[in-house]
């Protein structure tokens, strides 16, 4: 899974279309391998591009949950912590 793509399901305030459609690009960079692609490819890749942030658009307007939902402060926060761990080195 990309490391760039964060779950974008209950948070408040919602996901924008804006993180939708950046969570998409991140996808097909990763699965066509490409960071920009050709001018050939170009309408394919961003075809595909739209496609996927319509289609979890859909998904995230259609899932549920009781769960309360998370503060996008803490999860930042607790990613930070994460890879203050995952990266510090003890000297």
């Amino acid at each position: 899974m990309c490391r760039n793509i964060r779950p974008l399901f209950n948070f408040e305030p919602p996901a924008t279309e804006d993180e939708i459609h950046e969570a998409a690009l991140q996808f097909v960079r990763k699965v066509s391998g490409f960071n920009k692609p050709s001018k050939a490819n170009e309408a394919a890749f961003f075809t595909a591009v739209d496609e996927i942030a319509a289609a979890s658009s859909s998904l995230l307007r259609s899932l549920e949950t009781n769960a309360p939902p998370k503060s996008r402060e803490e999860e930042a926060a607790r990613a930070r912590a994460r890879n203050v761990r995952r990266f510090s080195r003890s000297v």
